[in-house]
């Protein structure tokens, strides 16, 4: 049970003489949701509804009206804005790092033209509500996620059987990886996103992925608007509360601000049915299983993220520079085996993350698209296993003859994490484009123990280096089919250390380098308007993750020697998507697919 109170302050429009409207549309008669369409040199603006349709109250006089969406080419209209006046959009789709995305009156739809497997969930009917993003993307056909536990429980993801490290999450194209749990996807409101994005199987190069079961991408919201406010509480069972303060403007200048916070609290004493420890036998009896309330589960995370810069600018389409803070609390009631439960053993961590975000469009010559991301995150985690006494499930205590309830620690993991992404996207000529992608990221952790008086440092540090570079040339004969042809370089720097006896009483520090080509191919073809067919094939890697590598310096064990993931990927996907009725008010989206893998090296 859940008590949800909400406030929504909007701006209103003054008083004004012309009102525009039309439709947007695709080159092949599609409507077009979610197009920005806005009035230049103003902060005028507003979106397509879910039929393309839009509707823009503006001042008389003669104005430049522009239609813009990622994946199509701008289009500007010179219009004389007197009484009423009907101005329809057709935009040309476009190479780019994500292709065009069309959402059904479902709240799913397909990614129309792209060759890739791939589905959109449209996160509209999820504002100001309580439900995190995990429970957004639950919608996508194919997707699974499975939470742990209550509130701040890990998370499994799952894409068509592949999960865990084999998917990658990013937001608005930037990976996530090594961001911190304060921002997981459980903990993140689903009013956060615009729509999120599910790329299954093969990976367009614009992500720079090195993912084998497929993608997540988090799209948040980038249109012009004048000014907004929205903020939601939540209360719920077990003490859980939940809230989001969201508020931004863009004023007729381009220049912009926003503000996301939220927080997210919850005891997490909910009932499980579990043997009991008898500390006067030290016998578990797993045959006999008791209905015992959690009661050292309490989970609480606090996240703000401030965004200011540009948009709309000759030099720039959108400057932006953003902080993201964040801040968790987890007590940690059990392990892997829930029947061994903890009463002390804690962990606490914070999160601080600046970061650029710089778009142009028809960069230096017409047809070039240039986007760059950067950012810089700090991130501290502090396990605390002190206690001298264990616990079962009935809450009950025995001293134990040393101290720690798993394994006696008080440790502090200092991660740096340097990130930074390039795309170009080129359109040679009419059906003809090249992308090039570049993700470089750098992570390096310092260890630090805390059980004696004076801290004690780790004296060899642990650091990874990934490279991975995209080239992918895209074919667009016609309206009916298209085909890309991609190739993707990975390349693994990793040094740290090592144990050179098996009591791991000493260490020395060793380096490694593992690179390797991948290659593929998709394409798509349309047997009808509403009828599409799309094939791929990938030899693609994955490269071993932080936590494969280095563990989580607490209860997952890392091995610095684990070789990437090598894979062929085949996917088969039909799909049909249609509109019927008055004003195109319903829709019908069917999918159906096949997936084939042949890994090796596989990381368990």
């Amino acid at each position: 049970m859940a008590l949800l109170v909400s406030m929504v302050a909007r701006a209103t429009e003054p008083p004004t003489s012309a009102v525009l409207s039309g439709v947007v549309r695709d080159s092949e008669g599609n409507a077009l949701p979610y197009v920005t369409i806005f009035v230049e040199g103003t902060t005028r603006g507003t979106i397509t509804d879910a039929n393309g349709r839009y509707t823009l109250c503006t001042a008389e006089g003669d104005l430049r009206l522009t239609a813009q969406m990622l994946g199509y080419t701008s289009i500007t209209h010179d219009v004389a804005a007197r009484g009423s006046r009907t101005i329809d959009f057709e935009l040309e789709a476009m190479a780019t790092a994500i292709d065009a995305v069309v959402v059904e009156a479902s709240g799913v739809g397909n990614i129309k033209r792209s060759a890739f497997n791939a589905v959109a969930v449209d996160t509209k009917s999820l504002q100001n509500t309580t439900q995190s993003i995990s429970d957004a993307m639950s919608r996508a056909p194919g997707l699974r996620l499975r939470e742990s536990g209550g509130v701040g429980s890990d998370m499994s993801l799952s894409v068509d059987g592949f999960s865990g490290k084999h998917v990658k999450i990013f937001i608005d194209g930037v990976p996530q990886e090594g961001v911190g749990g304060a921002f997981s996807l459980n903990n993140i409101p689903a009013g956060y996103a615009e729509r999120i994005e599910v790329y299954r199987g093969v990976v367009p190069v614009g992500f720079g992925a090195d993912a084998l079961g497929g993608v997540v991408n988090i799209v948040t919201n980038k249109s012009r608007r004048s000014w907004y406010a929205d903020a939601s509480y939540s209360f719920g069972s077990f003490n859980t509360h939940r809230s989001t303060l969201n508020a931004g403007q863009t004023l007729d200048n381009g220049f912009m601000w926003e503000v996301y916070a939220f927080q997210n609290y919850s005891d997490n004493n909910y009932r499980v049915d579990v043997p009991i420890e008898d500390f006067a036998t030290g016998r578990i009896d797993r045959s006999k299983l008791v209905s015992a309330e959690r009661f050292h589960d309490t989970y609480h995370n606090e996240s703000v993220v401030a965004k200011v810069g540009v948009v709309g600018k000759r030099w720039a389409d959108r400057l932006v520079f953003a902080v993201n803070y964040s801040h968790m609390y987890k007590e940690i009631q059990n392990g892997v085996r829930q029947e061994i439960v903890y009463g002390d053993k804690h962990r606490r961590g914070y999160s601080l993350m600046p970061s650029v975000e710089y778009q142009k469009r028809n960069l230096f010559t017409e047809g070039l698209d240039l986007t760059l991301t950067a950012n810089y995150n700090r991130n501290i985690t502090t396990n605390i296993d002190t206690a001298q006494y264990k616990y079962n499930w009935l809450g009950e205590t025995h001293r134990l003859n040393s101290p720690g309830e798993q394994s006696y620690q008080h440790s502090r993991s200092s991660n740096d994490n340097w990130n930074a992404t390039a795309t170009l996207n080129y359109r040679i000529a009419r059906g003809h484009s090249i992308t090039l992608n570049h993700v470089f990221n750098a992570f390096t952790r310092h260890n630090t123990s805390l059980l004696a008086n004076s801290p004690e440092e780790d004296a060899i540090d642990k650091h990874t280096i990934k490279n991975i570079t995209g080239l992918q040339y895209r074919l667009s004969p016609s309206k009916r089919w298209n085909a890309s042809l991609f190739a993707k370089y990975y390349a693994l720097d990793v040094a740290g250390p090592i144990a050179t006896d098996a009591n791991a009483s000493d260490f020395v520090r060793t380096t490694r380098r593992e690179d390797a080509l991948g290659y593929g191919i998709a394409g798509t073809y349309f047997i009808t308007s509403a009828l599409q067919a799309k094939v791929s094939y990938e030899r693609a890697y994955r490269l071993p993750t932080i936590e494969e590598m280095f563990g989580d310096e607490d209860l997952e064990m890392g091995d610095i020697g684990i070789r990437p993931e090598s894979s062929d990927n085949i996917n088969l996907n039909i799909s049909y998507s249609d509109t019927y009725g008055a004003d195109n008010r319903h829709a019908l989206y069917l999918d159906g697919g096949f997936v084939w893998r042949d890994t090796r090296d596989y990381i368990q």
